[in-house]
């Protein structure tokens, strides 16, 4: 083959933008003399593949199509299953090539100890033996390997006994000490990492760190600070802020970013679009559908499954439908319980049925959505059904979430003897609940009539919220203990958790009912700014 052809064909491969494009550049090698079955071919192809995350299939088989593979496709190999996370594959690649006496070199070896997962540790003795403990990619895995698996600790004795620091050492063991949560070594470690050595890099792990323990005040004071920003810094604090709530500051942050000329990657598409997700705004969907046209943005899986997300969760749901329709053989899992979960949203728990049962697989989100959809709708007793029938199908594990909704269920149906099944399921399977389960539990108790169980709930409860408290004054409500809520409103008060305006409803209506006059306008006059309904509450409770 001329020269020309090969430059061509090569210039090609590696601006192939689709699947197709690259079958039909991969056929042409075929066809020029079984290039395929060339090293250096086959390599630019797997790089392809890697940058297209084409299916793993076709992957392996342009692999497996070179008899005698050289060190630059075999690493091109592991690249790939490095970008599309799979472990075991890469793995089996390292066991294969050492059982021939091949030994991973210092590009290739950082991608077997990550893909090792809890056992990468046991690496430490193999980079020892092959002279690459000064390698510095090879020993930044082998920290965070030990910070992820094992303890902060060894990780930092890794890092005390390099003589030459460079800046990615620092920033691993900082990384290292916020992912268990050390705040104090984390800042103590960047405050005495050399200026030189801070880079953009060390900046975002830190907005990371803060915003993941929701300190976003520092998060921003660092963001702010930095000598210069990158798209990843960006979108390191738009996560923060979209993952705490704070979606208007979300927004602005993401206009700043797009008035300052930064162009967003598909990462800050996703976070922005997950942001307007939690307003259920379809204005705002619209609005942001808009600049995503204006702006051209190549719409990858990921972005089109956000799409999906946030128009299912703003109910337009035939435009959900259309994205979960283009994604086709793309769909994964997120997008059909996306879906799902959108169907149900507008109560039409037939169609999210449908979709169930035609999903390639499901998990227990996918479970969750059919059981608290079913509860949302008002059929209780089918999603009981359900439950039964994720037990009985062990395709998933019921959770925390299974069982709140399952504890709601039996509230509504007002059974007590599918509540003790459910609570005794809770017990033998070790499901551990939070604030948000024990209200649930507290909530079937009293909806079934069991007054007595859900007081003992709330009392053995390490930790109470405004909605455990609320739960239980509409049982003494309902009851016309009006003493019994003045006596809890007290405790509720005592434990520094503030009243809302669903306790103070409840309160006044069990004062009504009880005849405390005096009482309930005592707790009026305390409300700072009443609403209509306390305003209705209190003109019952005068009449």
């Amino acid at each position: 083959m001329s020269r020309e052809i090969t430059a061509s064909l090569a210039g090609i491969a590696s601006k192939a933008l689709t699947l197709s494009q690259l079958n039909q550049i991969h056929a042409q090698l075929v066809v020029f003399n079984s290039l395929h079955r060339q090293s250096y071919w086959a390599s630019r192809l797997i790089t392809s593949c890697t940058r297209l995350r084409a299916p793993p299939v076709y992957a392996r088989l342009v692999f497996s199509s070179v008899t005698f593979p050289n060190v630059f496709l075999v690493n091109s190999m592991f690249r790939y299953f490095s970008q599309m996370e799979l472990g075991n594959d890469a793995l089996r690649l390292y066991e294969q090539r050492s059982r021939c006496g091949i030994m991973p070199d210092a590009f290739s070896l950082p991608v077997v100890i990550k893909s090792a997962g809890k056992f990468s540790v046991l690496f430490h003795a193999l980079v020892e033996k092959l002279g690459f403990v000064k390698d510095p990619y090879v020993r930044n895995v082998m920290m965070d390997m030990y910070a992820k698996h094992e303890s902060v600790e060894s990780a930092r004795k890794v890092f005390d006994q390099i003589t030459q620091r460079i800046c990615s050492d620092w920033n691993v063991m900082i990384s290292g000490y916020w992912k268990w949560g050390n705040k104090e070594e984390a800042c103590k470690l960047f405050d005495t990492m050399p200026q030189e050595k801070t880079d953009v890099v060390s900046w975002t792990v830190m907005i990371t760190g803060f915003a993941k323990i929701k300190d976003l005040e520092n998060a921003r004071r660092c963001f702010d600070l930095m000598p210069e920003k990158s798209i990843v810094s960006w979108n390191a604090m738009l996560s923060g802020y979209a993952k705490n709530g704070f979606t208007e500051e979300a927004l602005r942050l993401f206009s700043d970013m797009i008035r300052v000329g930064v162009r967003p990657n598909e990462t800050t598409w996703v976070t922005v679009i997950s942001a307007c997700s939690s307003r259920g705004d379809l204005s705002l969907a619209h609005t942001l559908v808009r600049v995503i046209d204006d702006q051209r943005v190549r719409l990858n899986c990921f972005v089109k499954t956000a799409l999906l997300d946030m128009h299912a969760k703003c109910r337009d749901i035939p435009s959900a439908r259309r994205i979960f329709n283009e994604l086709g053989t793309q769909r994964s899992l997120v997008s059909w319980n996306a879906m799902i979960s959108g169907y149900s949203r507008v109560g039409d728990m037939y169609l999210a049925r449908q979709l169930f049962y035609t999903m390639p697989e499901r998990n227990v989100v996918s479970w969750n959505t059919m059981i608290s959809g079913f509860v949302h709708n008002g059929e209780p007793e089918t999603a009981i059904e359900f439950l039964e029938e994720m037990i009985d199908s062990g395709e998933a594990e019921p959770d925390e979430v299974t069982m709140i909704s399952a504890l709601s269920a039996c509230g509504y149906m007002g059974d007590l003897e599918w509540g003790d099944w459910v609570v005794s399921y809770i017990v033998k399977s070790q499901i551990k609940l939070n604030a948000s389960g024990y209200s649930c539990l507290i909530f079937m108790y009293v909806r079934c009539g069991n007054l007595r169980e859900a007081k003992r709930v709330f009392d053995e409860m390490k930790e109470r919220d405004v909605v455990s408290y609320n739960t239980l004054f509409s049982a003494f409500a309902a009851n016309g203990d009006g003493v019994a809520t003045l006596n809890l409103l007290s405790k509720m008060k005592g434990e520094g958790i503030e009243p809302d305006h669903v306790t103070y409803a409840t309160v006044l209506t069990a004062c009504k009912r009880a005849g405390l006059l005096e009482e309930g306008q005592r707790i009026f006059e305390s409300i700072r700014n009443p609403s209509v309904d306390h305003y209705a509450c209190m003109d019952d409770l005068l009449v």
